[in-house]
C-alpha cells in the first residue's frame, strides 16, 4: 500500500491542500478566470497602513497533562509595543511547517508557495497567527487513539487561554483550517471558549461516517487506507516513498527552535498511534464499536454529533466547500442548515478539495477566486468589528457550473427551486409515467471511477482542473436512462433524489447512481452521484440513519424499494443536451463493494404500483 501513496497527497498535506499549483506558468497564463468573485461577493478592502514582514517564534506549550505541543507564533515584523492583535488559530496533524534542507532553509522559513503568501497577507492585515501540531503528530508529543480525540479538543481550549494572556493579543480569536484542520476548528468552537468568535471550516467533513468513511453505508476504502498510510509515515517524520524527489528540499517536520533534540523523542511518542483504516475495517453501521480506537463509535469523534454545543457557542461559522470536494459540499450544507439562525455563511464553489482548481468542464482553470480575501472579510467583521460588505451579502453563495456564474440565496435549496419528476422507463427518462420492463446489470465489480475523481480529490490526487476527463468512455458500459432533448437550458440546484425498484439474485446489493450531461456532440460530462448499500435503505425518508437497528435485509429474488439522495450540485445543462442517469453495481477504485464468491445480477423495473423515478431540484429564475 505504501508504494501506491500518491505524491500529490504529500504535497497537498504540506500545503493544507489549498494552494497547490502543479500546472506550468505557461499553462496558467492561458486559463480563464471564470470563478473570480462578481458583484454578489465584494472584494476584501485591505488596510491603508498594512503591517510589514514576518516574525516567527517556535516553542513548546505544555498542556494540563504535561504533553508538549509544538507551536509556531507568527507576528508582523514591525508590530509596535502596545499593539493588540486578533489571532487566527490553525491546528493540523500534517506538520505545522516543514523543515527545509540547507541551503534552501537560508531563503525560506518553510512557508511554501501561496500558503506563505496567505500567511503574510493575514499578518499585513494586522493578525497574529498560531500554528499547532496537534497532539501525537508533527513535532508535538502524545499518542492518537483516533482523530479529534477529547484530549486534542481540550488542548485547543488551553491554547486559547494562553493566547488571551499574551501582551500582543486583543482577546479576539478566530480559527480556520482545511480538511482535518477545518474539523479541528469546528471542535474548537464546540468547546464554547468565550474568546473564540468565528471559525472558517474549509473543505471539511461534518459527519465522519456519511461524509467520508462510509458514504451510503459503503466503506470508502481508498480514502481510509491511503489516509492511514500517509498519517503513519508523517507521524514517523518520514516522507512517503513516492516523494523521494522532494528529499533534496524537505527534511521532515520543523523542530521547535532550540529544542531540536526533542524532535526524536516527540516522534517516538507517536509509535502507539492507531491507524484509522484498521478501525474502519471493523465498521459496517455507524453505531458499531471497533476494537481499534478504544471501542468508540464513529459519532464519538464526529462534529455533527455535537451540533447543540456548536449552536450554543455563539461562534460565527463559515462552511466552505466545492462541488467535487468528496461529499464535503453536502457536509457544509448540512452543517449550515443544522446551525439555523445566526451570522453563519455557506460557500459552494466550482472546486475540488482545497479550492486550487475550477473543475467546471465549461471553464477548467486554476481557481481565480480570492480565498484569502474572502476569509479576511469574514474575520475582519467578526474579530475587528469592521462593518464591511459582509452584512449586506446573502448568507449563501454558490457557483452554477454551465451557467458559469455565482448566485446568492437566503435558503438551501434556494427559493427559486421547484421539484420535477422523471420516470425510468423503456424509453429512458420521461416526464410522465411509463413502465420499465426488467433491466439487468451484472454485479461483476468491474466498474470504477478511476484515479482522478471527487473521492481521490480529498487525498490530494486531483492536480489539474480536468476531473472525469474520460467519463464518456469510462461510463459507456453502464445502464443508462437518457432524458428528452432539452429545448432550453435546465439548471439543477440541490440534491436530486431517486426511488428505485430493485431485485438482487443474492442477499446483498450496492447501487451507484450517476447523473451526466450528454452533449449534442456525443461528449459526456459527469455531474454528480450517489450510492447506497441496500441493507441500509431508509424505510420512509430519503436518507438512511445507518444504524444497525434500522437495517433491512436484502432477500434474494425479492423486489425491494430503495430511496437515496444524490450529492448536491448546481449545474446548468445546455440547450440541445440530454440528462443521463446511469446505474452501476460497484466503484472498484474507491469503495469496498458487496462481494460474494460469484457474480450476481441486479434487476430494475418500474410498474404502476411500484414506480422508479428521479426527483430533480430545478432552478427557475
Amino acid at each position: 500500500m505504501l508504494s501506491r501513496f500518491p505524491l500529490a497527497l504529500f504535497i497537498c498535506l504540506i500545503s493544507s491542500c489549498l494552494w497547490a499549483q502543479p500546472l506550468s506558468k505557461k499553462a496558467i497564463k492561458k486559463l480563464p478566470a471564470c470563478d473570480a468573485a462578481d458583484e454578489l461577493l465584494s472584494a476584501h478592502q485591505p488596510r491603508e497602513d498594512p503591517y510589514k514582514g514576518m516574525r516567527i517564534r517556535s516553542f513548546y506549550l505544555y498542556m494540563r497533562d504535561s504533553t508538549a505541543l509544538a507551536i509556531d507564533l507568527y507576528l508582523p515584523k514591525n508590530i509596535k509595543a502596545g499593539d493588540r492583535l486578533p489571532t487566527i488559530v490553525r491546528q493540523t496533524r500534517y506538520w505545522r511547517r516543514p523543515q527545509l534542507r540547507f541551503p534552501f532553509s537560508l531563503f525560506s522559513k518553510g512557508l511554501l508557495g501561496r500558503t506563505g503568501k496567505m500567511v503574510q497577507r493575514f499578518l499585513d492585515e494586522g493578525y497574529a497567527i498560531v500554528n499547532v501540531d496537534v497532539r501525537g503528530s508533527g513535532a508535538s508529543f502524545g499518542q492518537r487513539l483516533h482523530p479529534w480525540s477529547p484530549e486534542e479538543q481540550a488542548d485547543g481550549a488551553e491554547i486559547l487561554d494562553w493566547i488571551v494572556a499574551q501582551p500582543w493579543s486583543n482577546g479576539q480569536i478566530g480559527s480556520l483550517g482545511v480538511s482535518y484542520g477545518g474539523t479541528a476548528a469546528e471542535f474548537l468552537a464546540i468547546q464554547q471558549h468565550p474568546n473564540l468568535k468565528a471559525v472558517a471550516l474549509m473543505f471539511s467533513l461534518y459527519d465522519v461516517y456519511a461524509d467520508n468513511a462510509f458514504p451510503g453505508g459503503i466503506h470508502n476504502r481508498w480514502f481510509t487506507s491511503n489516509w492511514g498510510d500517509a498519517n503513519a509515515l508523517m507521524d514517523a517524520n518520514e516522507l512517503p516513498p513516492n516523494a523521494e524527489a522532494y528529499k533534496w528540499l524537505i527534511k521532515g517536520v520543523a523542530p521547535v527552535r532550540k529544542k531540536k533534540k526533542q524532535l526524536g523523542k516527540a516522534v517516538s511518542s507517536h509509535e502507539e498511534n492507531k491507524n484509522v483504516h484498521e478501525g474502519a475495517l471493523e465498521v459496517d453501521f455507524r453505531d458499531d464499536r471497533p476494537r481499534q480506537g478504544a471501542g468508540r463509535k464513529v459519532d464519538y469523534f464526529s462534529p455533527h454529533h455535537y451540533i447543540d454545543a456548536l449552536r450554543a457557542s455563539g461562534v460565527a461559522v463559515y462552511s466552505y466547500s466545492g462541488w467535487q470536494d468528496g461529499a464535503y459540499a453536502e457536509a457544509a450544507i448540512k452543517r449550515h442548515l443544522d446551525l439555523g439562525a445566526g451570522a453563519h455563511k455557506l460557500m459552494l464553489g466550482p472546486w475540488e478539495h482545497g479550492g486550487a482548481y475550477n473543475i467546471s468542464p465549461y471553464c477548467p482553470s486554476l481557481a481565480q477566486f480570492d480565498h484569502a480575501g474572502e476569509l479576511l472579510k469574514f474575520f475582519d467583521y467578526h474579530l475587528k468589528g469592521q462593518k464591511n460588505a459582509l452584512v449586506q451579502e446573502a448568507p449563501i453563495h454558490y457557483y452554477s457550473i454551465g451557467a458559469e456564474c455565482w448566485r446568492a440565496a437566503q435558503t438551501w435549496p434556494p427559493a427559486a427551486v421547484v421539484w420535477d419528476s422523471l420516470f425510468l422507463s423503456d424509453a429512458g427518462l420521461q416526464p410522465r409515467f411509463a413502465p420499465l420492463s426488467e433491466q439487468k446489470i451484472v454485479a461483476d465489480h468491474q466498474f470504477g471511477t478511476g484515479k482522478v475523481n471527487r473521492w481521490t480529490a480529498v487525498n490530494g490526487k486531483v492536480k489539474s482542473p480536468y476531473t472525469y476527463a474520460d467519463w464518456a468512455q469510462r461510463s459507456a458500459s453502464l445502464l443508462h436512462f437518457d432524458g428528452p432533448l432539452l429545448e432550453s437550458p435546465l439548471e439543477i440546484v440541490g440534491e436530486s433524489k431517486l426511488q428505485l425498484q430493485l431485485q438482487s439474485t443474492e442477499d446483498l446489493a450496492d447501487i451507484y447512481v450517476y447523473l451526466s450531461e450528454l452533449k449534442a456532440d456525443g461528449s459526456v460530462h459527469y455531474i454528480t452521484e450517489g450510492q447506497l448499500r441496500a441493507s441500509h435503505r431508509p424505510k420512509t425518508a430519503w436518507q438512511s440513519s445507518h444504524l444497525r437497528k434500522d437495517a433491512q435485509a436484502v432477500v434474494a429474488q425479492q423486489w425491494l424499494e430503495l430511496r437515496l439522495q444524490l450529492l448536491p450540485v448546481a449545474w446548468q445543462l445546455q440547450k440541445g443536451s440530454r440528462l443521463r442517469l446511469s446505474l452501476a453495481s460497484s466503484d472498484k477504485d474507491i469503495f469496498e463493494g458487496a462481494y460474494t464468491d460469484k457474480e450476481y445480477d441486479l434487476l430494475f423495473r418500474s410498474i404502476q404500483e411500484a414506480r422508479s423515478f428521479l426527483l430533480l431540484p430545478v432552478y427557475q429564475e
